[in-house]
């Protein structure tokens, strides 16, 4: 930054009333005399993200910087922003915050590998969004290595400051800019915590890359006899629910780094979907709602017990807890390589099938065409799930071209003989609105004997229009579930429907103008 930002830091650092590095204990008092938020009856702290329940895609730019220009994959993603911008803006923020009587800082790490790992701070108007950094992010050890680190990334965030578009060059009163040059990523006008995570996400998946390091938006956890797996997806297809699994040892929920020695969490707490939480179906997230979480948007009854059901704030009610709230977790948090990919999709159209083995160019095929549904409440707007494309499975985050992460993966899955699954955690027996929600313990049984190499001993039936190879059975499944023709009323039905959805396939793949690997990977419907 230039010198007068660097005053403008120090001083805000070096006020009395800046409180940095505090505990939970004392972030959680903080909170509570604040009014920022309330306490449960399991200890977690209960909190609201006011108008803003998701994310915010059209309020997210990158400072265009002659260092950083032409690597970056510019669009409707990353949307370019000038520099000129960016610094008046970061001079009202920090203004702005020096003005306030308190504000909070966190020193931490991104990256579970020391070889790699960004050092990070955290500057917040808000207690609670201090807790969630600490939650999110990796923890020093003790305060005083906190406190002795200097930062490699900061990040500025000031909810309650609401940007001028006609004078501040933003889209509206919320922004989200991140400056490679100056390191810094600037957030106002949103009380929406997961934009500090998704914000240095987006760092880490333009420097691991530059290291050659392979980033991805993804779960993973590991077994006895150390089969890494991956599981793939955008929100509220099952990373976080199927990687939390009580048989294997967590790694992370959400994001994670590939590098030479094996694979890695980038951070230090997860963040679950909560709608219709129950210990029943997810033991493992639902007790490790305690003591050191955060509850966003979920309402709490009388004596404190939340409501899971509840959906009139949003159905992106969310739980951030550190990972140490899980039992059954590796610490530190990398293992080996993978041996199992799970490309995760929630299908609203109802037709693809709830597992099917990939080969490798149909594996290379469904990377880059990420395809879901997007669910209601994950964005600002989004009432109702859509049937997206979302490349390499998490496009939102990704600063460089999809092709840069396709192709490290690529190698990946060559050079350590990975096996990949794709899994429909969406509809069967009908489109939604028609069909339901597949049943989660049929995937989760799906899901371990795909890890576990069951599904080498099974015969296989190629799909007339997807060309996806199904197994005929699954110990546990019923086997009419296997084939999702099978579950609809109408078979004219389902063709039109899959017919519909493999020509939006089609459509979609022609912007990465790589015929051969369409013709090797993709579908054998061609309209």
């Amino acid at each position: 930054m230039s010198e007068n930002y660097t005053e403008q830091v120090d001083q805000l650092l070096e006020k009395p009333s800046t409180l940095k590095q505090l505990s939970r204990t004392q972030l959680i008092s903080e909170i509570l005399n604040n009014g920022e938020g309330e306490l449960t009856e399991s200890g977690a702290v209960r909190t609201e993200t006011g108008k803003y329940t998701g994310r915010s895609p059209q309020d997210r730019f990158i400072v265009r910087e002659a260092d950083t220009a032409d690597r970056i994959d510019w669009g409707k993603i990353n949307q370019p922003i000038e520099e000129e911008v960016f610094l008046k803006l970061t001079d009202k923020v920090l203004n702005y915050l020096n003005d306030k009587e308190k504000v909070y800082v966190f020193n931490g790490y991104a990256g579970a590998s020391k070889a790699s790992q960004l050092k990070l701070r955290v500057i917040n108007e808000l207690a609670w969004h201090n807790m969630f950094a600490h939650t999110m992010f990796i923890r020093p050890e003790t305060k005083e290595e906190g406190l002795a680190i200097d930062p490699e990334f900061t990040i500025i965030s000031a909810p309650h400051f609401k940007a001028d578009p006609a004078v501040d060059g933003t889209k509206s009163e919320t922004f989200i800019i991140t400056s490679f040059k100056h390191k810094i990523i600037l957030i106002g006008g949103t009380e929406y915590a997961g934009e500090m995570k998704k914000g240095i996400f987006g760092v880490m998946n333009y420097y691991l890359p530059v290291q050659g390091i392979m980033s991805m938006h993804c779960s993973a956890n590991v077994g006895e006899n150390k089969d890494v797996a991956l599981f793939f997806g955008l929100s509220g297809t099952g990373k976080t629910t199927l990687s939390a699994d009580p048989q294997r040892k967590l790694i992370g929920d959400d994001e994670h780094g590939w590098n030479d020695d094996g694979v890695f969490n980038i951070e230090g707490g997860c963040y679950a979907k909560t709608i219709d939480l129950t210990r029943e179906k997810e033991p493992q997230i639902y007790d490790a709602i305690r003591y050191g979480a955060i509850l966003e948007n979920v309402k709490i009854e009388e004596d404190g017990t939340p409501d899971y059901s509840d959906k009139s704030l949003t159905e992106n009610t969310r739980a951030a807890y550190p990972i140490e709230n899980i039992d059954n977790i590796v610490l530190p948090s990398y293992a080996g390589h993978a041996k199992t990919i799970i490309f995760l999709t929630a299908d609203a159209f109802g037709v693809l099938p709830p597992i099917s083995k990939l080969t490798k160019d149909q594996a290379m095929y469904h990377f880059l065409s990420g395809f879901t549904s997007k669910l209601a409440g994950t964005e600002r707007g989004v009432t109702s799930p859509q049937p997206v494309f979302s490349t390499c499975f998490g496009s939102p985050f990704l600063p460089m071209h999809a092709t840069v992460y396709s192709n490290m993966l690529g190698e990946l899955i060559d050079k350590h003989g990975v096996k990949v699954f794709l899994v429909n955690t969406g509809w069967t027996g009908g489109e939604y609105g028609v069909g339901s929600r597949m049943n989660l313990k049929y995937t989760r049984s799906m899901v371990r004997r795909a890890i576990s190499g069951a599904l080498e001993e099974v015969e296989y039936v190629q799909d007339d229009v997807f060309g996806l190879n199904i197994p005929t059975s699954v110990p546990g499944v019923p086997a009419e579930l296997l084939m999702p023709r099978n579950t609809w009323v109408s078979d004219d039905a389902y063709d039109e429907t899959a017919h519909q959805l493999a020509l939006m396939f089609q459509e979609n793949f022609k912007q990465f103008d790589a015929p051969e690997l369409e013709a090797k990977g993709g579908f054998k419907y061609r309209g």
